[in-house]
């Protein structure tokens, strides 16, 4: 039977990390939103081109087109085994958008949480290369040598958001849009928090595992 799986969490408590993981020993096709906005404006589709000209204009995507996107993701030959939508939905309204559409019925919804201020000190740790796009974290996969890429030796750098006020601000933003979100889900009966503390993923990835039933 496919499952269909909602990942929330806040930027950096490791979502994606854990999510990536599930999917591929559960055989779910993984959605994610920002990959496919991505993905429409390189391939030039119609959707793209839409897209492409309102982040060139600076404006957010509508909900309308993201419920479009979300559509046409999950009703793909390779979701029809189950999938996971990462960052979406992100309002109620995409939420019941979802639930409405012909394969949008939701099984379960993990909330990866961590506290404000360890979600702090995982991206304020995150250091990037300028010139590869490689990515580090000084805590978990620290550089060979101090400060310098691995892969071509250029002097890593501290993305501008990555700094603590901009991280604790986005943090406030994010639990402010979601936390609606949050209690809808709760109230269905189909929200499960996962502590993302600590180093060792593997019990997690198990505990989500077992919990949708792979």
């Amino acid at each position: 039977m496919s499952k269909h799986v909602i990942l929330l969490g806040a930027p950096g408590v490791g979502k994606g990390t854990l999510g990536q993981q599930v999917v591929k020993r559960a055989g779910l096709a993984y959605v994610s939103t920002g990959d496919m906005l991505r993905a429409e404006v390189a391939a030039k589709t119609e959707l793209g081109n839409k897209i492409a000209s309102i982040l060139a204009a600076g404006e957010l995507v509508s909900d309308d087109l993201v419920n479009e996107l979300i559509k046409k993701a999950i009703s793909k030959p390779e979701a029809q085994k189950g999938f996971m939508i990462d960052g979406y939905p992100r309002t109620l309204y995409q939420a019941k958008s979802l639930e409405a559409m012909p394969q949008g019925k939701i099984d379960v919804v993990f909330n990866i949480e961590l506290p404000a201020e360890e979600i702090v000190r995982r991206i304020s740790s995150r250091r990037s290369c300028p010139k590869c796009k490689a990515v580090y974290n000084l805590i978990y996969s620290p550089p060979n040598k101090e400060g310098i890429c691995d892969r071509c030796g250029a002097q890593l750098v501290t993305r501008a958001d990555d700094n603590p006020d901009t991280i604790r601000n986005r943090i406030a933003v994010y639990e402010k849009n979601t936390k609606p979100l949050v209690e809808y889900y709760e109230k269905k009966g189909l929200l499960v928090r996962i502590d993302s503390s600590g180093n060792d993923n593997e019990p997690k990835i198990r505990d989500m595992l077992a919990i949708i039933g792979k």
